[in-house]
């Protein structure tokens, strides 16, 4: 063991975490010894020294346990060293493990080392990090006093590891696409750009991988997904934030009927990992409603729009949108409009989990014409906790098609609509290879987990959220 003046060793040899201390010996009565040497290592939570003896609490990454230094064990330098280790130190401590005649699973320390100082005074332990600015700004010190915060990190890592194993138990192969592309496609979003020095071109931090991973169906594989960061030049708020976690997937041969059964279900693996990793029950109820878009704005107190839909009765649309509070501009297409409307009095009311069927063409440039709903497409929304947790498409998959819906958002860009699709010529070439009919979807991680955690924010369940710059 290093000297105990030597500055920031290099390393500690532990030989247990607390948990597996826990596990062995967390059952024995107050007095017992056991005669077990251990070293353990963590961060240093509470500090009390009494007169010959003294006591800390060192947690780890799998929990707390109690530090007993005795006069007798330590010495008198011994003793005074161990009294003036701080709350927050990083230290290594080595020594029996016994039970306290108050029945406290402790370590008798022997020796110890103090690995690195805390050099900044730590919150009240007992508080925790209340300021959300400092919560978020300097997520080290909500992790180490919050356990919530540490509770949402294993839940994303349960989330994640049950994506793949759902989906690589059914035949999908996860694959990568480019952060950087030539075109910012496959979603409806106001991209971030930055330039290429050595090929002299602008490109742009993507939006969504859709267009490449149909690329990939193309080219022969029939199951594709990635889980995904991608990247949306907008503003950020409770559930948006810049950069993002999604999954997309696409599956050859199916329709979006399909692919709504197999989001459903992931979903629910998605809740029980979670619920799992979070010591808490996630119980997602019956079967997800299914309805459309017209239902969805009756049930949240809105008219029933499908005459002025199906006679596109501007008049009737725009003034619905007023009475919603909706402001809109006269260059918006219906559809736009509609959309609007929808996200103004149903979205936030559809707090268990709600298919949407179908969105109007015009705000739906990716998928199939609906086959029912004149003027809508195959895209449905799955809806969870009032937001909009996953798009699925009966894909389009006509070159020539694509190509009209590619001009008319190039239209609608024209006219101010930053948001709207930038053309994509190489992925039009590719279509003309012959694209096999497909549905595919993409989920918003950080939607569900907000919503399984009961979290509030999009910003409790990623660890570092954009921030405006502190003044």
């Amino acid at each position: 063991m290093p000297a105990p003046d030597a500055p920031y060793p290099y390393s500690f040899d532990r030989t247990a975490s607390v948990a597996e201390v826990r596990a062995r010996h967390g059952e024995l009565e107050p007095g017992s010894e056991t005669g077990e040497i251990v070293r353990l290592a963590g961060r240093i939570k509470t500090v009390r020294s009494h007169g010959k003896v003294a006591f800390a609490d060192l947690e780890d990454s799998s929990g707390t346990i109690q530090l007993f230094a005795q006069h007798a064990v330590l010495g008198e330098e011994g003793l005074e060293r161990f009294g003036k280790v701080g709350v927050g130190d990083i230290v290594g401590a080595e020594g029996e493990v016994i039970v306290t005649r108050r029945g406290e699973l402790s370590i008798r320390t022997t020796s110890f080392v103090v690995l690195a100082p805390c050099l900044r005074p730590m919150p009240d332990t007992w508080h925790g990090v209340t300021d959300v600015e400092v919560r978020y700004r300097q997520r080290y010190l909500d992790l180490i006093v919050n356990p919530e915060s540490r509770r949402a990190v294993v839940a994303r890592a349960a989330a994640n590891s049950s994506i793949r194993s759902f989906l690589d138990g059914r035949g999908f192969i996860e694959v990568e696409t480019p952060l950087l592309q030539p075109v910012a496609g496959g979603a409806i979003a106001r991209p971030f750009t930055t330039h290429h020095n050595a090929l002299d071109i602008d490109l742009y931090l993507r939006i969504a991988p859709e267009l490449y991973l149909k690329r990939l169906l193309i080219g022969g594989f029939e199951r594709v997904y990635e889980l995904n960061r991608s990247f949306r030049n907008e503003g950020v708020s409770t559930q948006h934030n810049t950069e993002f976690t999604m999954l997309e997937a696409y599956e050859a041969y199916v329709d979006f009927h399909h692919t709504m059964d197999l989001v459903e279900s992931l979903v629910r693996e998605i809740a029980r990992a979670v619920g799992a990793a979070a010591g808490a029950e996630s119980d997602l109820g019956g079967a997800f409603r299914r309805i459309d878009m017209f239902e969805a704005i009756e049930e949240g107190g809105g008219p029933d729009l499908r005459d002025a839909w199906g006679s596109q009765d501007r008049a009737r649309l725009e003034g619905a949108a007023t009475d919603a509070g909706v402001s809109i501009a006269p260059t918006w297409p219906a559809g736009k409009v509609l959309m609007e409307i929808f996200e103004a009095v149903a979205e936030k009311r559809l707090h268990e989990p709600t298919f949407v069927v179908g969105m109007p063409k015009d705000v739906s440039p990716l998928a199939k014409d609906h086959r029912e709903i004149p003027g809508f497409t195959e895209h449905a929304d799955l809806i969870v906790g009032g937001m909009e947790i996953a798009p699925i498409y009966s894909e389009l998959n006509d070159p020539e098609e694509q190509r009209r819906r590619f001009e008319a958002q190039a239209r609608a860009r024209a006219a101010g609509d930053a948001e709207a699709h930038l053309p994509d010529d190489d992925f039009l070439e590719a279509l003309a290879y012959a694209m096999p009919p497909a549905g595919g979807f993409g989920l918003g991680v950080d939607r569900l987990l907000t919503f399984l955690l009961g979290s509030g924010s999009l910003r409790e369940v990623i660890l570092f959220p954009v921030l405006k710059p502190e003044r």
